[in-house]
């Protein structure tokens, strides 16, 4: 099994980075293959709505979110993560975020999801919210801890000295291998759930 984590951090080696390391030794206990993307720091526009990715397959700008969608596909688990830039996530993430969800047409259907958020002080919940958007939208169910998946720190490092962020960070990590192992049992046994033709509707009559 793997886990894809995103690292939405600007710092590559910042308090975010600090969250996924703590669950990425939980991980690796429990047999669980990891790989951390570093996304904050990259060049990433936001969509520009041209359509191109229901054709081809693919994001029209290659760049980091083509990259990530292989892996995607191919992952167990997706955990993101970000700072808190004015209550809410680094911008640079939510564009990669969204073009990552919208130009993969693979099923994303349960495969889990969890979202970490770090900060100084506030904003945490409202970006953790923020974040599981995109897995509630996708049919992805959501890991959670003995609190919100978050972690405090200003400077880069600090969030060391949270010995509760740390914990839910860890606690977060074993509940996901958890939720992962046991979904993959039912989908031997079960298989994924039907699926219905998708209706659409719009307030325009």
């Amino acid at each position: 099994m793997k886990v894809l984590m995103i690292n939405g951090s600007p710092r590559a080696e910042g308090n975010t980075y600090v969250a996924l390391r703590e669950m990425e030794k939980i991980f690796k206990e429990e047999g669980i293959e990891t790989e951390i993307l570093q996304v904050g720091n990259k060049a990433v526009r936001g969509c520009i709505a041209c359509g191109s990715c229901a054709k081809n397959g693919k994001c029209v700008s290659d760049d980091a979110v083509n990259k990530a969608a292989p892996k995607f596909a191919e992952c167990d688990g997706l955990v993101i993560a970000s700072p808190v830039y004015y209550a809410s996530a680094n911008a640079t993430l939510i564009a990669f975020l969204d073009r990552l969800f919208y130009s993969t047409g693979f099923d994303k259907t349960m495969k889990v999801g969890a979202s970490v958020v770090a900060a100084r002080r506030g904003g945490l919940s409202a970006t953790f919210d923020e974040l599981n958007k995109y897995f509630t939208i996708s049919g992805m169910p959501v890991a959670s801890s003995q609190y919100w998946n978050s972690i405090h720190g200003r400077m880069p490092g600090e969030a060391k000295e949270d010995g509760e962020g740390l914990q839910t960070m860890r606690v977060l990590a074993r509940n996901m291998a958890f939720l992962m192992k046991s979904i993959a049992l039912g989908k031997e046994k079960y298989g994924l759930p039907e699926k219905e033709e998708r209706v659409s509707t719009h307030f325009i009559r």
